[in-house]
Formats: C-alpha cells, structure tokens, sequence
C-alpha cells in the first residue's frame, strides 16, 4: 500500500514539475534588470505582479511561449492610467526570443538601449509619449522582421537612419512630434502603409521614388521639406491621407491628388504654385490649399467639396456659378476666398448666407457684394488696393 501512495505521489509532483515551463535564466535577469531600472508613477500599481519568487510569464506585460518571453509590454495600457518613470535597461537586449515591445506613455527617459540590435525576432516596437531623448540607433536596421516602429510624442534628435528606411517589413513608421532633423532615407518596404513624420524639423526633398506606392497614410507636416511632388504623389494612388502643410513643398500641386480616397486633403503654408485643375468633381470633403502661391480661375470642379479653403493665393476672375449656388443651398458649409484677386462673385448682394455656411470674400480685387464675418487673420480690410489690381479699377 506505501508502494502504491509513492508511486502517485512521485506521478503527481513529475506532472506539476512539467506544467510549468521554468524561464531561460537569461530573460529571468534581464527581467529583474528591467524592473530595476523602472518605477510605477504615482497611481501606478503595474509593478505589484513583479513578485520574482513566482512564475515571471505570469507577470502583467510578460507574455512567454515556452521557457521564453516573447512579449513585453510595460505599464497598465487603459487610456488615462499613469506610466512608468526611469530608463530602459540595456538588458532588454537579452530578450531574444521578443517579438513585441511596448511601454505606455509615461516619464520613461533616456537613450534607446543599443542593445534593441539585438532582437532579431522583433516584429513591433513602440515606446510613444515618454521623454526619449537622445538618437535613433542605426542599428535598428538590423530588425529584417520589424513592421511596426514607434517611437512618437518623444524627445529624439538627429536624423532618421537610412538604414531604417531598408526594412523590408515595415508596415507603420511613426516618428511624430519629436526634434528629428536632416533629409529622409528612401523606404524599400513594399508593405509599408503608414507614414507619420509630422511636427519635426525634417528637410531636404523627397524625390520620386523614394516613397513606395503601397502607402495609404502620410503626413509630413510642421516641417521644413521642400521642393516638388508633381512626380512623387501620382506614384501614391492608394492614399486615404495625405498632410504636407507647413512645409516648403514648390511646383505645381498634380491634379490626380484630387481624385484620392480621402476625407481631408491638407497641403496649406507651402510655395505650392500654378492653376489649380482637377479632372473631375472633386469628392473629398475638405480641401485647404491656403496660403500658397496658386493662381489662375477657380475651378467649378470644386463645387462638390463642403469645405474649400484657397485663401491667401493669387487666384483670379469670377467665382464660378455652381460654387456659389452650391454655397446658398447649404451644401458648402465653409467657402474662404480672402486674399485673392478675385473680380466677381454672382450672388444677390440681398441674399442670405445660410447660417450653416461660412464665407469670406475681403481683401479681392472687388467690393464684396456681401458683409459676411471672416476669421481675425483676414484683417479688416474690405478691397485689396486697386495699384495691385490689374483689371479691377475701383
């Protein structure tokens, strides 16, 4: 009977020994080395499962296949929870086997660990909204897997590595709002669909081709880049998004741009110049080419868009009809064509502005035929001075 109690009791303790994976040694130190290095920010308690006289994989953030952690994602992910606070300990590079590493947005601070090189197996990186300081390493071009970099709202410098630019998965790349500066690399990814590298200090132009054709997101905006995109957007046709305000883009603006799958076409505050000619009625719902250097008539192809901005450009001539009646239906609910050079407007000076519509006509080659409310910047003068007018005459 001894034998038999024995016998099941060496079974029992041979079954619980192997239905628990013990950690490779290697993750379990860098695991302790990376809860060092880190704090729960005030409010925090993410750290309070980081018991390591217990199973690290079952920690909040560790997510382990076998005796491996493939996952690591730091601080409580609900929207509004506090972060973590410290620095990455370069022992996040003994995570080989990491497929995934995430920190939500906190006082993390400090340079990426170099040693992110060596994570051969990572697919996903993000470490937004913290205070990163320091450069991009060069060597996270050596992630052949990566698809998703980032590494937004920090506090990096220098330029973006063309080596990044070579990954071959890459599927998202967001570098926004941080202090990131000089030209970008070409990207080779044909996978690669999002874009985000706007309110930054990035310059230089960005030739056709450098781009691949499989984006459907890019924005580029509060930056420095210039030159043209005549020949760059067209290779783009699988855009939804597209923002290039606040840059010094120059050329003309392609008319093929206007017939994207987009909600928003932003391309304001550049030295965008030339007509302005789509092919076709334009579908995208707002459209702001304010503040740049476009000229010629006002296409009636614009008529079908609910917010127009061409504001602060060298138009001329007549509003087109269409425009204008689309505007007194109420199907344009914004219309600002201030600063212009306009000559006429074929509306009722007695008509009444549908109070769902918005329109601005000072500071044109022409008395306005109606009083309308316009935003602050406009000014307060009603005509532009006739000596700048060349058909207009008072």
């Amino acid at each position: 009977m001894l034998v038999l109690v024995m016998i099941n009791l060496l079974i029992i303790v041979h079954e619980i020994r192997f239905s628990f994976a013990i950690l490779e040694p290697v993750d379990f130190l860098a695991l302790q080395s990376i809860r060092k290095s880190l704090e729960d920010m005030p409010g925090s308690n993410f750290f309070s499962s980081w018991d390591f006289t217990s199973d690290p994989c079952n920690f909040a953030g560790v997510f382990c296949d076998g005796d491996r952690v493939v996952a690591l994602n730091l601080g409580d992910p609900r929207a509004g929870a506090p972060g973590l606070s410290g620095r990455l300990d370069p022992a996040i590079g003994k995570l080989t086997n990491l497929a995934e590493f995430t920190v939500v947005p906190g006082r993390v601070m400090g340079k990426l660990p170099a040693t992110l090189s060596e994570l051969k197996k990572l697919r996903f990186l993000g470490i937004s909204r913290n205070f990163i300081s320091g450069e991009i390493p060069a060597t996270l071009g050596e992630l052949q897997g990566l698809r998703t970099l980032d590494l937004s709202y920090n506090q990096l410098t220098g330029s973006v590595p063309w080596a990044i630019g070579s990954l071959p998965a890459l599927a998202n790349v967001v570098l926004c709002h941080n202090h990131l500066s000089g030209s970008i690399p070409s990207f080779v990814s044909q996978t690669l669909t999002r874009l985000d590298l706007k309110h930054n200090n990035l310059s230089g132009s960005i030739p056709p081709g450098s781009l691949p054709s499989s984006l459907e997101y890019l924005s580029l905006s509060w930056n420095s880049f210039s030159g043209p995109v005549d020949l760059l957007l067209p290779q783009l046709n699988r855009l939804n998004f597209l923002d290039l305000s606040l840059n010094r883009f120059t050329g003309q603006i392609p008319s093929c741009v206007f017939s994207f799958p987009i909600t928003n076409l932003q391309l304001e505050r550049n030295l965008f110049s030339g007509p302005v000619q789509p092919f076709n009625e334009v579908a995208i719902p707002t459209v702001d080419l304010s503040h740049n250097m476009l000229y010629g008539q006002v296409s009636p192809l614009f008529s079908t868009v609910q917010n127009l901005y061409l504001n602060n450009n060298r138009f001329t001539g007549s509003v087109p009809t269409t425009l204008m009646d689309r505007l007194m239906a109420g199907n344009v609910q914004l219309l600002y064509l201030q600063h212009n050079f306009l000559t006429g407007v074929p509306i009722n000076p007695m008509a009444a502005i549908p109070l769902s519509s918005s329109v601005c006509l000072q500071y044109n080659c022409m008395v306005p035929p109606v009083q309308t409310p316009c935003p602050i910047e406009a000014g307060t003068q009603k005509t532009r001075p006739t000596s700048q007018c060349m058909e207009w005459k008072g």
